[in-house]
């Protein structure tokens, strides 16, 4: 009697969680994607020809299309729209850097209320910190085996 009422009571909840999930159609959201990191990749190649066109060298126009780029990013964060746009754009607008951009500016913004020490200073790398720290550790792991191989004579 407790078992049958138990598996009624388990399977009423298994059909509101049915009922409530949203469902997704995995090929639109991968064309959104697709659209969306696109179109961010496409305004940096225009940020990049407008550079080149300016007449600045291949180096500072990355150097400026970056800027730029987090720069907007931050902005649309700061105004509540990158949101908008991610909730769209799914990863197309995570994976480029305007996605770094907004990890970075998001907290910051959220926990201002917090302070400048507690709020924003603490919570501003809560996931940039792990990003910086790897890239950081990957990078002296590289040097440390192109330093090594350059000892042994296998690179000139």
């Amino acid at each position: 009697m407790v078992d049958v009422a138990k598996q009624e009571k388990q399977q009423e909840y298994q059909d509101y969680v049915k009922q409530v999930t949203p469902t997704h159609n995995l090929f639109q959201n991968m064309c959104r994607a697709f659209v969306t990191g696109g179109a961010i990749c496409v305004a940096g190649q225009c940020i990049l020809n407008w550079c080149s066109r300016v007449g600045l060298d291949k180096e500072t126009s990355g150097s400026w299309c970056s800027l730029i780029l987090v720069l907007t990013s931050v902005l649309l964060t700061g105004f509540n729209l990158y949101q908008k746009l991610a909730k769209f754009g799914g990863a197309g607008t995570l994976v480029p850097i305007t996605g770094f951009a907004n990890s970075v500016a998001a907290p910051a913004i959220e926990y201002k209320k917090e302070g400048q020490v507690f709020g924003i200073g603490c919570k501003i790398f809560t996931i940039a910190g792990p990003v910086i720290l790897y890239g950081v550790f990957t990078s002296w792991l590289l040097g440390l085996g192109y330093w090594i191989l350059k000892l042994c004579g296998a690179l000139k």
